[in-house]
């Protein structure tokens, strides 16, 4: 069942990517290894897809909305498996595993078509 709007979905990426940047800083992992890389890299896509995707909130609108969906399920499973795989479980894994499955269940939850046309009516006076 699709039920967040396109727009919602924007903010929450703008959102996401932004805390997965801070996130080792604010929870102290921040120490220079892959349990700190693995979600600022993918906090970094998350905005750099965002901008590209053809939704409210993005600039370029390259990407559609169902192929930003389809990368958001894959990077919240990368978030998921991050620490068992990169091998940094024993340290820290619940921040890496939350996230994840949140960006999962964005990805499946979201309408796949933009409640206004891009480049239209109200939507293009927000620019």
């Amino acid at each position: 069942m699709r039920f967040i709007s396109t727009r919602a979905h924007g903010a929450i990426d703008y959102l996401m990517g932004v805390l997965l940047i801070i996130m080792p800083y604010i929870l102290g992992f921040a120490d220079g290894t892959s349990a700190q890389w693995i979600p600022q890299i993918i906090g970094a896509a998350l905005i750099g897809a965002s901008l590209l995707t053809d939704y409210e909130f993005g600039a370029v609108r390259m990407i559609p909305m169902p192929v930003h969906l389809f990368l958001d399920v894959g990077a919240g499973l990368l978030l998921v498996v991050s620490p068992w795989l990169f091998g940094f479980a024993d340290r820290v894994f619940w921040p890496h595993l939350i996230l994840g499955i949140l960006e999962i269940g964005a990805g499946l939850t979201t309408r796949t078509t933009p409640e206004t046309a891009a480049g239209t009516g109200a939507d293009r006076t927000l620019r």
